[in-house]
C-alpha cells in the first residue's frame, strides 16, 4: 500500500482510485488465507498486486476451520504421504513466521478398545509422522500407558482405554493469520480492499486483461487493468470460472465443516484431544482461553455459501460424540454457547465420500489465462501460494521478458512479529499483564492481545491510553476497534467482532457487553447514522441468535 494511503476505511476512497488508475501485474480474487498468502508471495517477488474480496477478508472458509495448524495424521491412513511430508514441514515454518499467533499445542491421541487406531500402528504412524513433518526434540511423539494418558486427561473413559499417542501440533486463528499476511503483504507495495465484487473480466485478444469490480460500499463499479488474474475464491471458484465460460473438467465439492463451543468448565479439558465417535471418524476437543470447541463434521453442502449454518442435527452428531469418548461429561443442547460452519473447497473425485475427499490443492488455467487454485489446507496455504505465483512468474518471463525473484515467504515475519523464538512471546505476555494489572485486567487479558495482535498490541495499549473512558474494561476495547479501523481496514461492527478478535466464537458475551459502545464508536470514528447503526444492532443481535441458540424449536 502506498505510503499516504492507510489500509483503513477512512481512506477507502484513495484505495479505490488508485485501483481504478494504475495497471497491475496481479490481481488476487478472494481475501481469504489463500489470497492473502498470493498477494504476500508476489509482492515480495517484485509484483504489483491488488488483492480483492467481496465481503470481509476470511470471511469464507478462512475463519471456519478448527484453527489447527496441523500436520493431517489422519492423511497416513489414506497414505498421502505427500501431504503430510508438506503440511507437516510447513507447520514450523508458519510458527516461525509468527510464534505469537501460530502456538504450540500438544495432542493427545487416545487409544481405545476397539478404535480407529490400534497401539502398534499408532507408534509406527506417529513415528512415520515425526520423519515425515521433521519433527525434532521435545515435539516429536510419545507413546502413553493407559495411566499416564489418565493423568493428562482424567476425563477419558478409563473403562475402554489402553493407551494413547502424544505428539506436537499447532493452534492458531485463521481470520487473524489471513488478515496478517494481507497486511504484511502491505509492506511490499500491494493493495488490497473488502467489499468488493468481481463482476465481469476484462479480455484483449480474448485474454483476460483485468477485472470490472462492485464496491459494497459506495456501489459503484469501477475496472482494474492487470497482466494476470489469479481466483482464489474458496468455494467460490466454479462461478467464477462459469463467469469467464472455462467451468470444464474437474469441478469442487464442497462439505460442511461445523464446530461448537463451550465454557471451558462444561468440557473442561487439560489439552488438545484428537479422538474416535461411533461412526469410524476422529474428532477434536480444543482448549481455548475461557472456551473448550469441538469439531467437525464433514458432509456434503450444496446450499446457499453466503449462509452456511450449523443446524440442529450438527449440534447432535457432535454432542453426542463428546458424550461417547467423555462419559462424565453429560454435555447437553443448552450448554453451547457459541458455534460457527464453514465449506471446505474440495476437488471431486467420482466415488468418494465427503471424509475421502483429498484435501490437496489444484490449480486450473482457462485458454483465457484466468488461473484457479482450490482444494489445499490452511495449513499449506504458503505452498499453495508458492505454487501458483511460481506459475504467474514463469509467465511474465516469457510474455514480458520480465524477470522476478524467487519465493522467500518462508523468511518474511508476519506482522505483530517481532520475537525470536515462542518463549520471547511468554514472556511479552507477562510484560503486558504486568502494565495492565494495575488496571483491573487479568493475565487471560494480556494473552488475549498478545495472542492476537504480537507486538502490535502496544499500539493498541498506545490508544487505550489517550482514550478517557471511565471503565477500562470498554476503553480498551474501543482501543483494538481503533487500531481495527485505523490499521486493518475493518467497515462495520461484524468485522471487529468476528473476524478480526474472534469474540462471536471465543468470548461471545464480550459482543453483548460491547455491542452499544462498539456502535458508538463506528458513529462518532465513521461518521454512521442511525438507520446504520439500527442495521448493524440487528445484524448483531441475528449472528448472536445464529450462533448460539440451539432450542429444540429453533426454526
Amino acid at each position: 500500500m502506498s505510503k499516504n494511503i492507510r489500509f483503513s476505511n477512512l481512506d477507502r476512497t484513495k484505495i479505490v482510485e488508485k485501483l481504478s488508475n494504475e495497471e497491475f501485474d496481479l490481481v488476487v480474487i478472494g481475501g481469504g488465507i489463500t489470497g492473502g498468502g498470493i498477494a504476500l508471495d508476489a509482492a515480495s517477488r517484485g509484483m504489483k498486486v491488488a488483492l480483492l474480496e467481496k465481503n470481509d477478508f476470511a470471511s469464507g472458509t478462512s475463519s471456519k476451520s478448527t484453527k489447527l495448524i496441523h500436520g493431517g495424521l489422519r492423511y497416513l491412513k489414506q497414505f498421502d504421504f505427500w501431504l503430510v511430508k508438506e503440511v507437516g514441514s510447513e507447520r514450523a515454518i508458519v510458527h516461525k513466521l509468527a510464534p505469537h499467533l501460530v502456538l504450540p499445542e500438544k495432542m493427545l491421541l487416545p487409544l481405545i478398545e476397539n478404535g480407529s487406531y490400534g497401539k502398534w500402528l499408532t507408534s509406527i504412524g506417529l513415528k512415520v509422522y515425526d520423519i515425515l513433518a521433521e519433527v525434532t526434540g521435545d515435539d516429536k511423539r510419545k507413546m502413553l500407558e493407559k495411566k499416564e494418558a489418565m493423568k493428562l486427561e482424567p476425563l477419558l473413559p478409563k473403562k475402554i482405554l489402553k493407551g494413547a499417542g502424544y505428539y506436537a501440533e499447532y493452534r492458531t486463528d485463521d481470520a487473524r493469520l489471513t488478515i496478517e499476511n494481507i497486511k504484511t503483504s502491505l509492506r511490499f507495495g500491494a493493495m488490497a480492499i473488502n467489499y468488493a465484487a468481481v463482476t465481469e473480466f476484462l479480455y484483449n485478444n480474448e485474454k483476460i486483461a483485468g477485472v470490472t469490480v462492485k464496491d459494497g460500499i459506495s456501489g459503484k463499479e469501477f475496472n482494474i487493468n492487470s497482466k494476470y488474474v489469479i481466483s482464489a475464491a474458496g468455494p467460490w471458484v466454479d462461478e467464477l470460472r462459469g463467469l469467464n465460460n472455462s467451468k470444464k473438467g474437474k469441478r469442487l465439492h464442497l462439505t460442511k465443516g461445523v464446530h461448537l463451543v463451550f465454557p471451558h468448565e462444561k468440557l473442561p479439558v487439560k489439552q488438545s484431544v484428537y479422538f474416535d465417535i461411533p461412526d469410524g471418524r476422529m474428532m477434536f476437543a480444543i482448549p481455548r482461553g475461557k472456551i473448550t470447541y469441538i469439531g467437525t463434521t464433514d458432509t456434503n453442502y450444496n446450499d446457499n455459501k453466503d449462509k452456511v449454518q450449523t443446524d440442529v442435527a450438527d449440534a447432535i452428531y457432535l454432542i453426542s460424540a463428546v458424550n461417547n469418548m467423555f462419559p462424565s461429561i453429560n454435555l447437553e443442547m443448552e450448554d453451547i454457547i457459541s458455534s460457527w460452519a464453514g465449506l471446505r473447497p474440495l476437488i471431486h473425485e467420482e466415488g468418494k465420500s465427503a471424509s475421502e475427499l483429498s484435501r490437496k490443492d489444484e490449480i486450473f488455467t482457462s485458454d483465457t489465462g484466468l488461473i484457479s487454485i482450490a482444494g489445499g489446507k490452511l495449513t499449506g496455504y504458503r505452498k499453495m501460494s508458492e505454487r501458483v505465483v511460481d506459475r504467474i512468474a514463469k509467465k511474465m518471463e516469457e510474455d514480458f521478458k520480465l524477470k522476478t525473484k524467487k519465493c522467500t515467504t518462508d523468511t518474511i515475519p508476519l506482522c505483530g512479529n517481532d520475537f525470536k523464538k515462542f518463549k520471547h512471546v511468554k514472556k511479552y505476555i507477562t510484560e503486558i499483564y504486568e502494565c495492565l494489572k494495575d488496571d483491573g485486567f487479568s493475565e487471560y487479558d494480556a494473552w488475549f492481545l498478545v495472542t492476537n495482535y504480537g507486538k502490535q498490541t502496544e499500539t493498541i495499549l498506545g490508544y487505550y491510553q489517550n482514550r478517557k473512558e471511565k471503565d477500562n474494561a470498554t476503553r480498551l476495547v474501543l482501543a483494538e476497534l481503533e487500531f481495527g479501523i485505523a490499521h486493518e481496514m475493518v467497515q462495520n461492527p461484524m468485522d471487529f467482532f468476528i473476524r478480526r478478535t474472534g469474540r462471536l466464537y471465543f468470548d461471545i458475551d464480550g459482543v453483548r457487553n460491547y455491542m452499544e459502545p462498539i456502535l458508538a464508536e463506528f458513529n462518532s470514528k465513521c461518521g454512521a447514522d442511525e438507520i446504520q447503526l439500527l442495521a448493524w444492532r440487528e445484524e448483531l443481535n441475528k449472528e448472536l441468535e445464529e450462533h448460539s441458540n440451539f432450542s429444540m424449536n429453533r426454526v
